[in-house]
């Protein structure tokens, strides 16, 4: 039988994850090669123009979501260390 109440409790449960890990990502200092390109532009939204300019055009697609810039770039063939260093710079500004 269908309990409303566990119901409840697990979606705010799930809820307070996502906004737990919301705010560790917005409270993130700097990006590296690592990080998923959709946590990256949580971080720096600005940094958008940036994955436009070396070919990245679909940042809303499912692959934005779970591949790391390191991945991205291997496939566009762009220099991560220096887009890492961009979007860090970004940051600080």
């Amino acid at each position: 039988m269908f309990n409303k109440n566990f119901s409840i409790d697990l979606f705010k449960k799930i809820m307070y994850t996502i906004f737990i890990k919301e705010m560790e990502v917005n409270n993130m200092a700097k990006v590296t090669k690592d990080t998923i390109i959709m946590d990256a532009l949580k971080i720096a939204p600005q940094s958008a123009n940036l994955f436009f300019e070396i070919g990245m055009h679909c940042l809303g697609c499912p692959s934005a979501s779970g591949e790391s810039i390191e991945e991205a770039c291997l496939v566009h063939g762009a220099d991560c260390d220096e887009l890492v260093a961009k979007i860090n710079a970004l940051i600080e500004d």
